[in-house]
């Protein structure tokens, strides 16, 4: 048995004995770890701390990043094979979230860093400045932020930078030209700021410079010249200023030159093309560089792309396009390559029928001027877009164009092509968006295009199309928008047209001659966005298979002929934003629905015969976003619409109005009656049954009498109206234009074509038929200034009613927009060639003056106008603003009335809604006017009065002379009637031969200014009615003028002139008398011969 001391002895051998076996264990461990890592352990704790940083790793790549492998076996990791060191982290679009370890900075052997495309945020760490080794170094498309770290120029050895895409900002550091052998510095789609610096230029090994994105501003410095080894050059959108400096096209090595979307001005040097022999990339769009575009461009033989658009490159294009063989983007639109309008304006076209790889060639908008060549027939089969829109190309389009069977996109709008669409249109199987619109082509719409089953959109609005909507086009199974607007297409809707489930986004068919109904198949354009079919001649009720189309935003049925009401199945389209239905013949009443749709922002349904309550909530609140003008049995509606009230309505007591449980008339604020338990108020008593009765008996007594009695005042005054055809007034359907075609018919709205302006509006002379050239007469409104909308509308409204042969002709009008989007809205009238009234009054560019026969007959038709208006017509019409420039003279010297911008119609709506405040102008307009009066027919007698003094006298009411009390009334009254040849204009008188002539004359011109007088005397009720100014302006021209050998004295007027006048013994008689003799001699004066007649229209009376 062993002893104590042995046990105690060999237990402590055992331990000692343990511990040294471990702790051999851990040092042999140790021994094995550090043999692996080559004895350095940085590589391998570097990359743990990068691996600690990453936050989101969805791909599970840093999963291999453990004890079990060597870490130059982790993914990503390439390490050299003597050291064992790592050389590249390749890592590139992981989907890495988390930030960068400054770590990584203690790779020392590490040549390539590629973490592009990941999602690292926070600041590049400076820490990579250690990296003296590094060559390539991507970083970009992440989220990095801060400043580009100034360390970075310690790695001496850096070729590559790449840090596009990120949130960068700052400076680019001015420690970055250190490093000498740079050779990419890819910085684009940053926040940089402070310019371009100078000192980039002396990294002279630069190749490849891309900064495009970023908010740079400045100049591009000159040093960038020095950069000799350049092939791509890349700053565009980075707000840079001034010049290209002439040193960057000495770079002969460049191949890609982008500096598109800056400001940059001047013009490009002329050699160019030989400068830059290499480029396959030129790219200056969006600048505001001009001159000529060098025809040396053609030199530069490899281009791919020229990318010029958006410049104001001028002068013709003489580029020799066919040295370009391996072109396949031409971009040079928004120019003006205008020319002069030469025969080879457009030989470029010729000359690309080499470029066998061209893909794209938009020049739209260029203001290219000419015929569009037979060899465009001659391009690329390869052509996939082409765009030669927005030009002022003309002629025919050619038959060739068919031979581009690789076209996508065809774009022609906007030019002046006419003749017919050629049928081989039909032979682009490719194409997918067509356009032609607002040219003047002209026949039918091919049945060809039915064979184009890829169109997407198709435009041909704008033209001079005829025919019928071809129902071929049931077969473009992808058409999904179709404008067709703005021609002269007639027949039916076709039903098969509906019927495309492809057609979503717009189908407009305004301005033609559409006829019949919409047809039911309607229903099945369920996705369809916008449908405009304003202004046809549509009929019949409106179907309720509209109500099915539910993805509508945008409905115009406006100015056709509908009736009935509006459909409850209108109830499903919420979806509208806008709603008009304005000018046509739909009844009832307001459906309640249309004040629920949350998204409807105009509602139009003026001109209607709409009855009942308007309702005041929904779009009804805010009077500026709907309009009900022209519905004369509205009433209730916003305090601002002025509608009657509406009167109450009662409501029964019995049925299931007896029990109060079993129905609801809550929210209805102008009901009345009802059982007491709704507590409503009473309804105004409307008398007993025994009143109505009698008053039932007295109605079917009279009614017979009052019918007779009305139908005799008819026949008389159909009698009277037969009687006199050439005073007739009625209405027409006028033809329709658009605003391209005014645009086009007066030269943009030029000055030179501005013929008059006025306070609401300006005149323009135009041809807006070129096939017969006939000139017309644009008045456009000015919508901007206040009441020019209510003009428009006073004076469409007043030539609604009327027609006359002294009235000035209106061809059309015309309610649209412009290409801006902003209202507009002209009339067109029969062009004028004599002018106004006031142009032979008082325009110094007339040599030619009215002779006196002119001048009664002007008033007399004038005069004659007036008694239409007041008399002859259906509604009393108050024309308001006549004077001499709203007098017109045709070819003949027949007067012409116009200008109805502040007529009124006595009794309609239009007269409680137009001009308020505006009466007329000074000088012609009636005193009363001044104090508040209501314009009145007597008020236009004022007018006419005025206008006959200043025709006769060649004197303005607001000439200087007229002040202290003395007026051209007062003027012309007080030389009645001894002293009249003293105020008579001097261009109207001719010297006579024989004192009788003279006496006749001297009459005649008494009883014209008494007539003068007589209608502006201040008292309305003592003005001469106009149609007895009719008969005694007739009796002048009749009894002296035309009858010079007749004894009969001018004086036949005397009878109702002179009871209108106080024949007062003013001093001032005499004292005027006197002044008279000293301005004028009493020479004598006689009746204008027959040969003074000719010419003069007389004739025609």
């Amino acid at each position: 048995m062993k002893s104590p001391q042995a046990i105690i002895y060999s237990s402590s051998s055992s331990r000692i004995s343990f511990l040294f076996y471990g702790l051999s264990i851990i040092c042999l461990t140790s021994a094995t770890v550090s043999a692996s890592y080559g004895g350095n352990e940085t590589d391998y704790l570097a990359l743990l701390s990068f691996k600690s940083k990453i936050t989101q790793d969805p791909y599970k790549v840093l999963t291999s990043w453990n004890h079990s492998f060597h870490f130059c076996h982790w993914s990503g990791i390439t390490c050299g094979k003597r050291h064992k060191r790592v050389t590249v982290l390749r890592l590139y679009s992981k989907g890495f979230e988390g930030s960068l370890s400054p770590h990584v900075g203690n790779l020392s052997f590490l040549r390539k860093l590629s973490l592009g495309n990941n999602s690292f945020q926070g600041n590049i760490p400076h820490e990579l400045g250690r990296l003296s080794r590094l060559r390539y170094l991507y970083l970009n498309d992440n989220k990095f932020n801060g400043f580009i770290p100034t360390n970075l120029s310690r790695c001496s050895n850096l070729e590559y930078l790449w840090l596009t895409k990120n949130k960068l900002v700052g400076r680019i550091p001015k420690e970055m030209s250190l490093l000498s052998k740079l050779t990419r510095l890819v910085i684009g789609d940053n926040k940089l700021t402070g310019g371009i610096p100078t000192f980039l230029g002396n990294i002279t090994s630069m190749e490849v410079f891309s900064a495009a994105g970023n908010p740079f501003g400045g100049s591009i410095p000159d040093t960038l010249g020095l950069w000799k080894s350049l092939t791509a050059f890349g700053s565009g959108g980075c707000n840079l200023y001034g010049s290209i400096p002439h040193t960057i096209f000495n770079l002969s090595l460049l191949v890609n030159f982008s500096l598109s979307e800056n400001h940059l001005t001047g013009s490009l040097p002329s050699e160019i093309g030989n400068q830059l022999p290499n480029l396959e990339l030129l790219q200056l769009r969006n600048n505001e560089l001009t001159g000529v575009l060098p025809p040396s461009i053609s030199n530069s033989s490899k281009l791919g792309v020229l990318d010029m658009g958006d410049n104001n490159f001028s002068g013709k294009l003489k580029i020799d396009f066919s040295k370009l063989r391996d072109i396949n983007g031409i971009y040079l639109l928004n120019n003006n390559f205008h020319g002069r309008g030469e025969a080879d304006d457009m030989s470029f076209i010729d000359t690309l029928k080499n470029c066998t790889r061209l893909v794209v060639l938009n020049l739209s908008n260029c203001n290219l001027t000419g015929v569009l060549p037979i060899s465009i027939g001659n391009l690329s089969d390869q052509l996939r877009f082409l765009s030669l829109g927005d030009n002022q190309l003309f002629g025919s389009l050619p038959s060739g164009i068919g031979s581009l069977v690789g076209l996508t996109t065809l774009q022609l709008g906007s030019n002046r092509l006419k003749g017919k669409i050629p049928t081989t249109i039909g032979k682009l199987q490719k194409i997918q968006y067509l356009a032609l619109s607002s040219n003047q082509f002209s026949g039918p719409i091919p049945d060809a295009i039915g064979n184009l089953s890829l169109l997407n959109k198709l435009y041909l609005y704008s033209n001079k199309l005829e025919g019928h909507i071809p129902s071929s086009l049931r077969n473009c199974k992808e058409l999904n928008g179709l404008n067709l607007g703005d021609n002269r297409l007639g027949g039916k809707i076709p039903k098969q047209l509906l019927q495309l489930p492809s057609l979503t986004n717009f189908l407009s068919l305004y301005y033609n001659s559409l006829s019949g109904s919409i047809p039911s198949e309607i229903k099945d354009l369920k996705m369809l966005s916008y449908l405009d079919l304003s202004y046809n001649n549509l009929s019949g009720t409106v179907t309720s298979s509209l109500g099915e189309c539910i993805s509508l935003t945008w409905l115009s049925l406006r100015g056709n002929r509908f009736q009935g009401v509006i459909p409850s199945s209108f109830s499903s389209l919420g979806g509208l934003g806008e709603l008009d239905i304005s000018q046509n013949n739909l009844s009832g009443r307001i459906p309640q629905f249309l004040d629920k749709w949350k998204s409807l922002e105009y509602l139009n349904l003026s001109f209607n015969d709409f009855e009942g309550e308007v309702p005041a909530v929904g779009v009804f609140a805010n009077a500026s976003a709907f309009s009900v003008l022209g519905n004369n049995r509205l009433c209730g509606g916003v305090v601002t619409l002025e509608l009657p009230k509406c009167k109450e309505t009662g409501i029964p007591a019995v049925g299931v109005f007896a029990n109060a449980s079993a129905f609801s008339v809550l929210g209805n604020n102008r009901l009345c009656g009802g059982v007491v338990t709704l507590e409503l108020p009473k309804c105004k008593e409307t008398g007993s049954k025994k009143k109505r009765f009698r008053f039932f008996i007295i109605v079917i007594v009279i009614a017979p009498t009052l019918l007779i009695v009305l139908c005799c005042v008819y026949l008389l005054c159909k009698k009277k109206r037969n009687s006199q055809q050439s005073q007739s007034c009625g209405s027409e359907r006028f033809m329709k234009v658009s605003y391209n075609q005014l645009l086009k018919a007066t030269d943009g709205f030029s000055v030179a074509n501005l013929i008059g302006e006025g306070g609401f509006s300006s005149v323009y002379k135009g041809i807006l038929n070129s096939d017969d050239g006939k000139s017309v007469a644009i008045k456009v409104l000015h919508l901007q200034k206040r009441g020019a909308h209510k003009s428009f509308l006073a004076e469409c409204e007043a030539w609604r009613n009327i027609r006359h042969r002294n009235l000035l002709k209106i061809i059309t009008s015309c309610s649209s927009v412009d290409f801006q989007g902003n209202d507009f809205k002209a009339l067109v009238y029969e062009f004028m060639p004599n002018g106004s009234v006031h142009d032979w009054l008082h325009s110094s560019e007339n040599t030619s003056k009215l002779n006196l026969l002119q001048r009664i007959n002007i008033l007399r038709d004038a005069a004659t106008e007036l008694d239409c208006l007041h008399n002859r017509c259906q509604t009393t019409i108050i024309h308001g603003d006549l004077k001499p420039s709203n007098i017109l003279l045709d070819a003949d010297m027949v007067a012409h009335v116009g200008d109805f911008g502040l007529a009124r119609l006595l009794g309609t709506n239009l007269n409680q809604n137009s001009l308020t405040g505006v009466k007329g102008t000074i000088g012609y307009a009636p005193p009363e006017y001044g104090l508040g009066s209501e314009v009145t027919s007597i008020g236009d007698v004022y007018s006419f009065g005025i206008l006959l003094l200043e025709v006769m006298t060649g004197k303005k009411p607001t000439d200087d002379m007229f002040n202290d009390g003395l007026s051209l009334h007062k003027f012309a009254y007080l030389a009645l009637p001894d002293y009249v040849i003293n105020v008579i204009d001097d261009d109207a008188i001719v010297l006579q031969s024989t004192e009788a002539n003279a006496k006749k004359v001297d009459e005649c011109l008494v009883a014209t200014i008494k007539i003068g007088v007589s209608c502006s005397v201040d008292s309305p009720s003592q003005r001469m009615k106009i149609e007895i100014v009719v008969n005694e302006l007739q009796r002048i021209l009749d009894h002296s003028l035309l009858k010079s050998e007749s004894s009969t004295k001018c004086s036949g007027s005397e009878f109702s002139v002179t009871r209108h006048l106080e024949k007062a013994h003013d001093p001032a008689v005499i004292m005027w008398a006197e002044l008279g003799r000293h301005q004028k001699k009493h020479a004598q004066v006689t009746s204008i011969t027959l040969e003074n007649l000719k010419g003069s229209g007389i004739d025609k009376y």
